[in-house]
């Protein structure tokens, strides 16, 4: 969080968990950051992060951990997805920076 400051981004989290678990997990580990709750996966599916996907080698459906940039006014500037944790920070910060080329696991804008 300390390096996204400054950068005009607004971080939010999205998951199926309800809104007190939410609340229960961003007290345990100290998040700075809102998490809304999408029970029925509404959001996910329309932002194409809830599909098939594979899990310890068997194809399931759930969500797809992806990050999505999206300008002041609204649009889809980049995805990720899947969200690879290592390097991810220094892809999100080049992106807002302008410098970022496209990188390993992002998805063309449609």
């Amino acid at each position: 969080m300390s390096r996204l400051q400054g950068h005009g981004a607004t971080i939010l989290g999205v998951s199926r968990d309800s809104i007190d678990s939410h609340h229960r997990f961003r007290e345990k580990y100290g998040l700075p950051f809102a998490l809304a709750s999408d029970p029925d996966n509404t959001v996910a599916k329309d932002y194409g992060a809830f599909g098939k996907k594979m899990m310890y080698g068997k194809e399931v459906t759930g969500a797809i951990r992806s990050t999505f940039l999206i300008d002041p006014q609204g649009r889809i500037e980049r995805v990720w997805s899947p969200v690879k944790v290592d390097g991810h920070v220094d892809q999100i910060l080049a992106a807002l920076d302008g410098t970022a080329p496209s990188a390993s696991g992002e998805k063309p804008i449609q």
